[in-house]
């Protein structure tokens, strides 16, 4: 016994992309993938190094953080960092073993923590800069050096100005 074939088409034969579904922009060029595409891009040239010096992007993150102040609390490190606490937490703990960071109570609110990077944590950070500094140059060299300030500018700006427009929700999405 013959099979009768389906009367439906394929996407592909009735002239529709396969896989568009949904009424909404190619999934390549939405912009969070955009930015991970391009962020993978840069960290796949900064892990190298990273690893090199047992260091997780993560950790290299707060390093860099704490390197540029004296001393902050731990939430809005999490802030500045962009982690979420939890893992700060965790960061925290294994980088303080470790004796890169310093950890102590705020004295004029005991329930706040404060943390610091140690001086073993900042002669770390004068090991590997030479190799971070070299690959910005080698970064800036392949993509340009106006490109590179015109793009983390648009970034930033960016930033700002979906600093405002709040959580989907509020928005109406």
């Amino acid at each position: 016994m013959a099979r009768k074939k389906s009367p439906k088409r394929s996407r592909a034969k009735s002239g529709k992309a396969a896989g568009h579904r949904v009424p909404m922009r190619e999934f390549s060029r939405s912009l969070p993938m955009s930015l991970l595409r391009a962020r993978e891009a840069v960290m796949r040239q900064f892990r190298p190094s990273l690893r090199r010096h047992d260091l997780t992007e993560q950790q290299w993150r707060i390093l860099r953080a704490l390197a540029a102040i004296d001393a902050i609390e731990v939430t809005e490190l999490a802030h500045t960092a962009f982690l979420l606490a939890p893992s700060l937490s965790r960061i925290l703990r294994d980088l303080e073993a470790r004796g890169l960071v310093e950890r102590k109570t705020a004295e004029t609110d005991l329930r706040r923590g404060l943390v610091s990077i140690s001086d073993k944590g900042l002669r770390l950070m004068e090991v590997v800069a030479p190799s971070s500094e070299a690959i910005y140059a080698a970064i800036t060299r392949r993509y340009g050096v106006r490109k590179l300030a015109a793009l983390q500018d648009m970034l930033g700006a960016l930033e700002a100005s979906l600093a405002g427009m709040g959580q989907p929700e509020e928005a109406g999405e």
